[in-house]
């Protein structure tokens, strides 16, 4: 077994291999940019060595600043993680020549796989079920117009190199084919350094799911079952679960069987994923070969428990797999939820800064939270947005859907946009609840967007009872102040107004052992917590149901979340809810004559200039933010007035691109 290991990597995925690798008793070294000195990786590692600037081009992708930090540390073998360099072959290749052990597959296979186009032509050879298309590179968009055409709508562009839901675009028109092959050209260039892409027909109705396999250097290779990723936005998955709920055991058994066929074709060592599109009438179809360790291996490690790092550090040091396929079984369910730094309620723009607060959830048997982050961690916008993966398992879908909608509720971010309540919707959203699942979830069920999840009845009353509590605490703690005070009388009795985003509703509070029985229309609502001012998290009942509501001060009140509904909550006397209702309002600022840049970015290109007119809906410039391109649109027909930005300009939030006129 090897005595010490380098990742070639950063955030949670390289803290995830150092806590396996310690509890293997192998030592660590982490690689780090300049922007990453403070990171929580570099500081779980048993060493850490810098290897360049912030830029990842500029140190993560340069293979030869990582053979450097190879022989300066005497580190027997590298595990590369995901994204980066894990599929990298050259590099592969240039750590056997140095002696240095790498803990994935051989070069060989991935050379195979990596490319799109060569791993479509092999999974057919191999008798894998694969998507009609044009497996040939693409010269231009005028080309990938015509082959779109004679497919026939709706086409799938991709790049060859792609991954991650980078280099991908659908296209349902000719117009549509012409700007996403631009798009996803450009983008795999950007990521990938490769700018080929090809068509092939995109399967209505689809499900993404994947099948886990596992090789070792003996012959030996099984498939751990299946992942649904079809919970999808810009093809980046979003939630992932362990087993699907849409195969039965004879696909699942197919499925995996192909899997491996296609493994062992190219003499497949350690863990990898075949990724396949399944329609409606569970008719399966090779999509790609992933030949590393996926960001949602966690769901599968909790379904048939075993550990997929461990089992690739053991695969590399040449041992023998001590799993048969007989011995897999599926226990339970597990659901990962991906939290990223952007802002749903803006478009899922991209959001950078410092995590000022950050409380995960408490892990135990049914909660797991996979990190690289921590209070005081900065996002920045070189790198990827994730921030954390957060994990629940559950007897059956139902119970790890419950255990996943309370850990949302109970992680604790702030500094930066988030997620969060997104997430915490989809785990109410009846069709998710359902299993009624298909890549176009999100497109369909919020097609303008998220404005956050519906506000019911019970939320409501949930949030309202709440607030009360909240506020009737703060009412206690500043009387027992103000009680010192000579001739001091409390201002309030158990008669408020609630105010709900603007809506006044009378209560009355009336104080009950451990928390309030609220009146409203009629009707008692027992509120029931130990909460008390300044605790970030409201953790009690309300008719008897468990529930966790995040609470932040806000002005007059209390801004409280719970399930995916944010809502101000301002509870007041009635008398100060009569002056409130009397105060104008402030009108928000009129940026209509502008183009904002809507989230820290570089300026890739402008489509327009000064004295253009331009029509609703018409491109007016390509925004590059963390590796993905933003096309933004004219939200009315207009004249440019004036252009502010540049190609090449790094704005920030709400800088100005364009002014019309």
């Amino acid at each position: 077994m090897f005595n010490k290991i380098l990742i070639a990597n950063r955030g949670e995925i390289a803290c995830r291999v150092i806590r396996t690798a310690r509890k293997m008793g192998i030592a660590t070294v982490a690689v780090y940019s300049e922007v990453d000195v403070d990171a929580l990786h570099v500081e779980m590692a048993d060493e850490a060595l810098a290897i360049g600037p912030a830029p990842a081009a500029e140190s993560y992708l340069v293979a030869d600043r990582i053979l450097d930090a190879i022989k300066r540390s005497g580190a027997e073998a590298v595990h590369p993680g995901y994204g980066f360099l894990s599929e990298n072959a050259e590099f592969a290749e240039a750590l056997a020549a140095a002696g240095v052990a790498f803990i994935g597959p051989p070069a060989s296979a991935i050379r195979a796989m990596g490319d799109k186009i060569t791993s479509k032509k092999l999974a057919q050879e191999a008798g894998v079920s694969t998507v009609p298309g044009h497996l040939e590179v693409i010269a231009d968009a005028d080309e990938a117009v015509r082959i779109a055409t004679d497919i026939g709508y709706p086409v799938m562009l991709k790049a060859s190199a792609g991954g991650g839901g980078k280099g991908m675009r659908i296209a349902y028109s000719d117009d549509e084919a012409r700007e996403g092959f631009v798009s996803a050209a450009n983008e795999a260039r950007s990521s990938f350094a490769d700018d080929r892409v090809f068509v092939e027909k995109f399967v209505e109705e689809p499900r993404h799911i994947e099948i886990q396999v596992l090789a070792d250097g003996h012959g030996k290779c099984i498939y751990l079952g299946e992942r649904e990723c079809s919970i999808q936005r810009r093809h980046q998955k979003v939630i992932e679960e362990a087993p699907s709920p849409f195969l039965d055991a004879e696909t699942r058994r197919q499925m995996g069987e192909q899997a491996v066929a296609l493994a062992q074709a190219v003499d497949y060592c350690s863990a990898g994923t075949v990724e396949f599109i399944v329609d409606g009438a569970r008719n399966f179809y090779f999509l790609e070969m992933n030949t590393r360790l996926q960001v949602e291996h966690p769901v599968t490690e909790m379904v048939v428990g075993l550990d997929l790092v461990e089992q690739m550090i053991r695969v590399a040091a040449g041992e023998e797999l001590t799993v048969t396929q007989d011995d897999v079984r599926l226990d339970g369910w597990a659901m990962e939820c991906r939290l990223y730094a952007e802002d749903p309620y803006r478009g899922f723009l991209p959001s950078t800064g410092r995590l000022v607060r950050c409380q995960p959830p408490t892990e135990g048997d049914r909660v797991r939270v996979d990190t690289g982050v921590v209070e005081g961690s900065e996002i920045t916008l070189f790198y990827d947005p994730m921030i954390a993966k957060l994990v629940t398992w559950g007897r059956d879908r139902g119970e790890a859907i419950a255990a996943m909608r309370e850990a949302l509720d109970g992680y604790y971010l702030r500094g930066i946009s988030h997620n969060l309540d997104f997430l915490g919707a989809l785990m109410r959203h009846p069709r998710f609840v359902d299993g009624r699942l298909t890549t176009a979830f999100i497109d369909e069920e919020y097609p303008d967007g998220f404005a956050g999840a519906p506000r019911d009845g019970e939320v409501l009353d949930a949030l309202l009872s709440a607030g009360v509590l909240i506020q009737r605490r703060v009412a206690e703690r500043d009387a027992s102040i103000g009680g010192q005070l000579p001739h001091y009388r409390p201002a309030h009795g158990d008669d408020w107004v609630v105010s709900i985003d603007r809506q006044d509703r009378a209560v009355t509070a009336t104080p009950a052992e451990d928390g309030f029985d609220v009146e409203l229309d009629g009707r008692l609502i027992a509120v029931r917590s130990y909460w008390r001012p300044g605790q970030r998290l409201f953790n009690g009942t309300v008719d008897g149901r468990h529930i966790t509501i995040q609470a932040d001060p806000a002005p007059d009140g209390y801004r409280l979340s719970h399930g995916g509904v944010r809502a101000t909550v301002v509870v007041r006397t009635p008398r100060a809810a009569e002056l409130a209702a009397l105060m104008p309002d402030k009108p928000p600022p009129d940026t209509s004559k502008y183009l904002l840049c809507p989230m820290p970015g570089l300026v890739v290109s402008l489509e327009v200039a000064a004295g253009d007119e331009v029509k609703a809906g018409q491109a007016l410039a390509v925004v590059e933010a963390m590796k993905m391109e933003n096309i933004l649109r004219a939200e009315r027909d207009a004249v440019v007035m004036a252009v502010r930005a540049a190609p090449g300009d790094s704005l920030a939030v709400d800088e100005v691109i364009l002014e019309f006129e």
